[in-house]
């Protein structure tokens, strides 16, 4: 009797801690669990759309979203570059691609991650203001999609060495780091950083995000200049426009593995006590172009309120 009593009393003890074992443990594997399975997730998502810059009337190229009829790679640039050369119906009619009319692709091939293609003569016949623009959107648009990561252009066989009608060396193999919309606010070689950041823009009342490369005199962080860039009250960019309050302030900052926390004060709320999706997204895409990680986790006074994926594409 007292045998049982005794074995009782510590298999009821033995499960009691293992209870509260289990309950201390599960809250902390869980978050690592669900931060773990959602980046997973979205980040193998292919929802068939892929991103294309196209130009506005102001000859900024702003980005937007098409959807791809083609599932093999090759024949995914192929339709994209179409829509590059040709208006589509697939887009707004207040954008417009940028490769002259009547330019064929001659040959696309894929080796090693880099794609090289070739151009007939006509690619040639871009006006020299929109030279740099051409380039750029080819390589911006191509190089998100899937194992797309560096560029060669030909035109008729020969290799592309300089922009178009303009005595600007190109680089052998090209990828984002030639820049997009490119400005300059530069008063001495010292301390030169380059910094991308995405704006708004509305277009045919729908909200449009367009990248900026700044090329800028400034020792600070990147995403300091950021937040600067998108909180100032003058913006001087035409018709390009940010959401944030110009009385908000990134308290702190931190990336660690793949994940880039920005910790900001009251602001970064709308007078509803929300984050408005034009916010988190040009804070996002800002982050995603000008560091290597995965996801960006917006905080407020050190709490947590949104996270977006670098798979979070908004649909345009």
């Amino acid at each position: 009797m007292l045998r049982k009593k005794a074995l009782r009393k510590i298999f009821t003890t033995t499960l009691t801690l293992f209870i509260l074992l289990t309950v201390y443990l599960i809250p902390k594997t869980q978050d690592k669990v669900l931060l773990r399975t959602n980046m997973e997730i979205k980040n193998n998502f292919n929802d068939g759309t892929n991103s294309i810059y196209l130009l506005n009337k102001d000859g900024y190229l702003v980005k937007t979203k098409v959807f791809l009829k083609e599932t093999d790679l090759k024949e995914q640039v192929e339709e994209l570059l179409n829509i590059l050369t040709t208006k589509s119906e697939k887009i707004t009619s207040s954008l417009r691609p940028i490769i002259p009319e009547n330019t064929k692709v001659l040959e696309i091939s894929i080796s090693n991650n880099e794609l090289i293609l070739n151009f007939s003569k006509e690619f040639l016949n871009i006006k020299k203001d929109l030279s740099t623009q051409l380039i750029s959107s080819i390589v911006y648009t191509l190089t998100d999609l899937n194992s797309m990561y560096r560029i060669k252009i030909f035109v008729e066989g020969n290799k592309l060495d300089t922009y178009p009608n303009l005595d600007i060396p190109l680089k052998d193999s090209l990828d984002k780091s030639i820049g997009i919309n490119k400005t300059y606010n530069i008063s001495s070689r010292d301390n030169i950083e380059k910094v991308v950041v995405f704006y708004n823009e509305k277009i045919d009342n729908n909200i449009y995000y367009v990248p900026v490369t700044k090329y800028l005199n400034d020792s600070r962080s990147k995403i300091e200049i950021i937040v600067d860039e998108l909180s100032s009250s003058y913006i001087y960019e035409p018709n390009l426009m940010s959401f944030l309050n110009n009385n908000i302030k990134l308290l702190n900052y931190e990336e660690k593995e793949n994940v880039m926390f920005l910790n900001f004060n009251d602001y970064l709320f709308n007078n509803n006590k929300e984050i408005l999706e034009e916010v988190a997204y040009t804070i996002s895409y800002s982050v995603f172009a000008n560091y290597d990680v995965n996801m960006v986790c917006l905080e407020v006074n050190d709490k947590q309120i949104k996270q977006i994926n670098i798979g979070d594409i908004p649909k345009k």
